[in-house]
């Protein structure tokens, strides 16, 4: 390493011949990745070459030019999505979020920034709206909370940039903006509680006979819902959770647990008869 001494010879950029699809995914890839938009070249205004070399003043007027020229043949639309991607992507993957959602989320940003919907308001609203309107599109569990976390605005602005990519996006896509399920939630807040899967199917069953017997859900947020049924089926096992504990992974308070494991209790009939008929002994 410090001598220079070559150990072994590696051939690189040796990328055999593809011609169908199999062949191309079966290959290996040893090209540099470029990013999938824009030109692969930026024309920088810089003093040194590649090998730090400082460049004679009319080598640097000549780049100068060119990083002009080239700047001058990038429309508005172009930069909006170099500064939109990365950011896009940075959310992405702080979210976990599968490729198939962060293509949707792309496609909603693109179509709201030809519809001139960014302009006079914040790009990184609409990134966020986007990807959470992609999240509803394909009913993914993740919260909105999550989103405006990743993100450097308030949720009031990103509430407003999504109501207009509901009304004018959306349609145009033949996209459906789907209100997120509490039955999603119950199985991932119940994974992140570390319950088992009958305590699980349990809140779910939970959930089912409450609606059977009356409970409307309009106007409750079904983060609540999904938290309260979670806490009534491990209440009496072994896999009890503190209210504070299924509250803070819920992203909602106590009183808004204790309030919905109120209105649920009600409309169940009495929770040992419930818990036989789905365990029994």
């Amino acid at each position: 390493m410090n001598c220079g001494m070559v150990i072994a010879p590696n051939l690189i950029n040796a990328e055999r011949r593809a011609y169908n699809a199999d062949e191309i995914s079966s290959r290996r890839r040893t090209e540099p990745l470029w990013r999938c938009f824009g030109n692969r070249t930026v024309i920088g205004q810089y003093n040194t070459d590649s090998r730090g070399r400082h460049l004679h003043p009319e080598k640097r007027a000549l780049f100068s030019r060119l990083n002009k020229i080239q700047g001058s043949l990038i429309n508005s639309l172009e930069r909006n999505y170099w500064e939109a991607k990365p950011k896009l992507h940075h959310i992405a993957t702080r979210l976990d979020i599968p490729d198939f959602i962060q293509e949707t989320a792309w496609n909603i940003y693109k179509l709201s920034a030809k519809k001139k919907l960014t302009m006079g308001r914040s790009i990184e609203a609409f990134i966020g709206a986007s990807m959470y309107a992609a999240i509803r599109v394909h009913e993914y569990p993740r919260l909105m909370e999550e989103v405006v976390e990743c993100s450097i605005l308030p949720l009031r602005t990103i509430h407003k940039a999504l109501a207009l990519i509901v009304r004018r996006v959306l349609p145009d896509l033949g996209l459906r903006y789907s209100p997120i399920s509490s039955n999603r939630l119950i199985y991932r807040f119940g994974n992140e509680l570390h319950l088992s899967m009958p305590i699980q199917q349990k809140a779910t069953r939970l959930l089912f006979i409450a609606k059977r017997s009356g409970m409307s859900r309009i106007g409750k947020d079904p983060k609540g819902i999904a938290a309260a049924v979670l806490y009534l089926a491990a209440k009496d096992t072994e896999e009890k959770r503190t209210q504070r504990n299924i509250a803070s992974i819920a992203r909602i308070t106590e009183v808004t647990l204790r309030t919905r494991a109120k209105q649920i209790w009600k409309y169940t009939t009495r929770f040992a008869r419930i818990s036989a008929q789905i365990i029994p002994n």
